[in-house]
């Protein structure tokens, strides 16, 4: 028997080390404790999988105090007493409904040991690659396949790598971009942290079939467990002579090294990401020349983001047919979403393109919390837009995406239900944009502070005739004169609530309200008599003491000191208190 413990960052920050190190306080039956990365299942951290040969029983939202029924188990077999930790059916399908390629061995091998991922057929594609294959003929098989860069922009990765491949120059370099920005997601991480030896090995094949004698991994700094697994992984890798000198006995050498960079979101642009890497402010570079021709130390470079790398060996091992089968015409393969927000079943989710929006928040995620109203998806981060209810059925294709006025993007994707106030989620991309911008062109460093400026203005009930014109006047503006693909797309979220919620700011400008409810400058507590029941939960919630009256009678707000909160609306057990 073994006992495998989800210790990604989710897992760990739920409570999984505790759980481990409890479990190792009692008498297990020599069933051995292991770890393993991020399951996906966020929502139900932490999780433990018991493996008695095939059979796999999984226990979910484990507590330490759960420890001794676990060992229990382990000794007799008997379920009586983990019966209420036991994963459900229906939570069992957020796995079951996927397809998993660039997250296959996540929350399954220990990411610590590379002899699980060499049992798990780990680095065969490279092997096959530097035997039985040249570079050229890798570069086909990527090609046939329709892998697209699974960072944002969705650029053909196997155009990248003959750009790199074909420029003159007797040092090249790989890189990849770990530095995820997006606010909500967590692919990346959860892929280094889960199973760093895909990464490398999709970086080797990547570095063999450009010519690259140096692979780098660009990585924020806030992900330390990333940092550290990856680093094992590394060692590892050069003690089995996989990362050195004439790998697997062939002509084909390359190192591997680590940056840790400061995480700026501008950073996701190659060539910032390559001023970073030199040691400099991380600012775009004017293009061209593309980093093919002259990148990092204006040598031929490339780069690919994490999970683009992660899908490389399974190509290489299942042909590139066989991954572009899968998804629609004009997007191959699966992708990776970070799903967060008002949804039931928070997580990551793989599937094949071509599934749609509702397939991803209410099949796979369970729909929205507390069963509200779907209202909008946030596709793409502060990069992306917002996709409204009556679009559920899209497609998830590049294409398709697009014509929305959101993008894929990394692949973070923001659920929002009627409680959400859509110029205030715009307000919010565009402060993270706008601290952001490394200030290098002016369309971007002074367009989105004005902007935010006009968002904010509204938000607080001082937004006046003409803002709405104003601010698609700015977007437009922002968009055609911006140097790089921050400020470029910096206005989308802007633009899309416009588009689509335009209701609501002409509400913020006009009526001076806030029909979601959610701008505190617009909104006023007020008790409902008939139904208060003088229970007093408000009252003692109340930390400005604004709420008056006696146990058993009616309650009064006072407007004049309320702070407004809102932990008198969401102590109420009754409905007597609402937002006027």
């Amino acid at each position: 028997m073994r006992i495998v413990i989800g210790e990604g960052s989710c897992g760990i920050a739920a409570g999984a080390e505790k759980v481990r190190q409890a479990l190792l306080n009692y008498d297990l039956g020599g069933a051995e404790v292991s770890i393993t990365g991020c399951i996906g299942m966020c929502y139900l951290e932490p999780i433990v999988d018991i493996y008695e040969g095939e059979k796999l029983t999984r226990l979910v939202k484990v507590s330490p105090d759960d420890a001794e029924n676990i060992a229990d188990y382990a000794k007799t077999g008997d379920t009586s007493k983990i019966e209420k930790l036991i994963v459900s059916d229906e939570d069992s399908e957020f796995l079951t409904k996927q397809t998993r390629i660039a997250l296959r061995r996540c929350g399954i091998i220990n990411p610590d040991e590379i002899s699980a991922f060499l049992e798990a057929d780990g680095y065969t594609a490279l092997k096959k690659c530097l035997t039985e294959l040249s570079p050229e003929e890798v570069i086909d098989i990527i090609k046939t396949s329709g892998l697209a860069g699974r960072g944002g922009a969705g650029f053909p990765t196997w155009f990248k790598w003959n750009a790199a491949r074909q420029s003159e120059g007797d040092v090249k370099y790989l890189i990849c971009n770990a530095d995820e920005g997006d606010p909500g997601a967590f692919m990346d991480r959860a892929v280094i942290e889960s199973d760093p030896h895909t990464l490398i090995e999709g970086m080797l094949i990547g570095a063999y079939a450009i010519g690259a004698q140096h692979a780098v991994v660009y990585v924020r700094a806030e992900y330390p467990l990333a940092i550290k697994r990856l680093n094992r992984a590394i060692e590892q890798a050069k003690e089995k002579g996989i990362i050195g000198e004439n790998i697997f006995g062939s002509d084909f050498s390359c190192d591997f090294t680590i940056k840790a960079g400061a995480g700026a979101f501008v950073c996701g642009e190659e060539t910032a990401l390559i001023e970073s890497l030199e040691g400099h402010r991380g600012m775009p570079r004017l293009k061209p020349p593309f980093p093919a021709a002259a990148g990092y130390w204006l040598k031929p470079s490339n780069i690919n983001n994490v999970e683009t790398f992660a899908n490389v060996s399974w190509i290489i091992n299942n042909g590139g047919e066989a991954f572009a089968a899968m998804g629609t015409e004009n997007s191959k393969g699966t992708k990776v979403f970070a799903v967060t927000g008002k949804v039931k079943r928070s997580g990551l989710v793989e599937i094949p393109m071509g599934k749609t929006l509702r397939d991803v928040i209410f099949d796979i995620g369970g729909g929205m919390k507390g069963d509200k109203a779907f209202k909008a998806v946030q596709m793409g981060g502060p990069s992306g837009g917002c996709i409204p209810a009556e679009l559920i059925d899209t497609v998830i294709d590049y294409k398709a995406l697009g014509a929305t006025g959101a993008i894929m993007g990394s692949g973070g994707m923001v659920v929002m239900d009627e409680s959400t106030c859509m110029v205030g989620m715009a307000k919010f991309f565009l402060d993270f944009t706008a601290k952001e911008s490394c200030g290098k062109c002016i369309h971007c460093r002074i367009g989105t502070k004005r902007m935010l400026e006009m968002l904010e203005r509204i938000t607080k009930g001082e937004g006046k005739d003409g803002d709405i014109e104003l601010l698609e006047e700015l977007c437009h503006s922002i968009k055609d004169g911006a140097l790089c693909g921050l400020g470029q797309t910096a206005p989308n979220p802007v633009l899309t609530t416009i588009k689509y919620f335009r209701n609501e700011y002409e509400a913020h400008i006009n009526e001076k309200k806030c029909p979601a409810g959610e701008c505190s400058d617009l909104i006023e507590y007020k008790i409902i008599e008939d139904k208060c029941k003088g229970c007093t939960l408000c009252a003692r919630n109340c930390p400005v003491d604004a709420i008056s009256g006696t146990v058993k009678q009616p309650h009064k707000i006072d407007t004049e000191k309320c702070i407004k909160c809102g932990k008198c609306y969401s102590s109420c057990k009754f409905g007597a208190i609402i937002k006027a």
